[in-house]
């Protein structure tokens, strides 16, 4: 066995951890968002809790398989179409990155903390969308007295 070989092995075994990750993510992602819907004090919030983890499943398995095509250029393939490739992949995995950010904030990265920060409109819509509907207001009944 040869060393790339190895490392191919070893490329393998980190593209199938990032399949794993967002197979897996996105299943217990979906039981989890399923129990919430299930349990009727907590179903307006079920479906906001689905987008923002799945978002983030995506976002973790895009990295994990990112960090397997860079092995693989770096180590195995060193051939400029396969850096061109590799660039091109990283760009769009960047702008995927970036897309899934702002749908499951509500905001572009760079101004989370402003918007959050100042108290501004923006930072109403973080909060509104990471908390999602507020529930219907609860009416408590006092007892009436004899």
């Amino acid at each position: 066995m040869s060393f790339s070989h190895n490392v191919e092995d070893v490329v393998q075994v980190v593209e199938g951890v990032g399949i794993v990750v967002l197979v897996g993510g996105g299943l217990l992602v979906l039981v989890h968002s399923s129990a919430l819907y299930l349990i009727s004090a907590r179903r307006a919030n079920a479906y906001y809790y689905f987008r923002k983890h799945l978002g983030r499943v995506i976002t973790l398995g895009l990295e994990v398989l990112i960090v397997a095509d860079i092995i693989r250029t770096v180590i195995v393939d060193q051939t400029p179409d396969s850096v061109a490739v590799l660039a091109t992949i990283v760009v769009v995995r960047i702008v995927l990155s970036w897309s899934l950010a702002v749908e499951i904030d509500g905001v572009w990265p760079w101004k989370k903390r402003q918007a959050v920060a100042g108290g501004s409109q923006e930072a109403d819509k973080y909060y509104r969308h990471h908390e999602g509907p507020e529930p219907p207001p609860t009416t408590s009944r006092s007892p009436q007295g004899p």
